[in-house]
């Protein structure tokens, strides 16, 4: 179980001097997630995927739900109202158009999912436009306070924006 810690420093040089503190605290590169304006250089640093900046995540989940409501109110139109022939069939029908919908509605939510910033970020945007870089780490339950206290201590700069008690396990 990890919590992901939320951090804003005020620029890039800052950002690596923090990484590499927590490189030495033996926090792994991969759960190192940087975020800052588009035309700013984050060279050094491991930045944040697609899945990290934006809701793909959450439209899929979504899609995923609607479409396979709809596949299943679908399949049981089909089965009612047009009869196959084979009983077994004739219900057999209702999951596979449930299966379907679901598939499709996670496909094309994801299409657009992909186009709209993360809702989880949203309260950094005003920081992130005026220069400063965003740190997302995720860290053990257990080592949260630790690491938290370290970087405060070392980094007083950084400002600690918070943890999500949700983090999501992919990404």
């Amino acid at each position: 179980m990890s919590r992901r810690i939320y951090w804003l420093l005020p620029d890039v040089e800052s950002a690596r001097r923090t990484v590499n503190d927590l490189l030495v605290a033996r926090v792994p590169v991969q759960h190192i997630h940087s975020f800052g304006r588009e035309d700013m250089s984050l060279a050094g640093l491991h930045p944040a995927n697609v899945f990290q900046t934006t809701d793909i995540i959450y439209a899929a989940e979504l899609g995923f739900l609607l479409g396979g409501t709809i596949g299943i109110a679908a399949g049981v139109l089909v089965a009612l109202y047009y009869p196959l022939g084979f009983d077994s069939l004739q219900w057999g029908i209702v999951g596979i158009l449930g299966v379907l919908g679901a598939l499709m509605g996670a496909w094309s939510s994801s299409l657009i999912g992909i186009s709209v910033p993360s809702h989880r970020l949203k309260r950094f945007n005003a920081a992130i436009e005026r220069g400063e870089i965003l740190l997302m780490v995720d860290v053990p339950v257990l080592q949260v306070k630790a690491i938290e206290d370290h970087l405060q201590a070392s980094h007083p700069e950084a400002r600690l924006e918070g943890e999500e008690l949700d983090t999501p396990v992919f990404p």
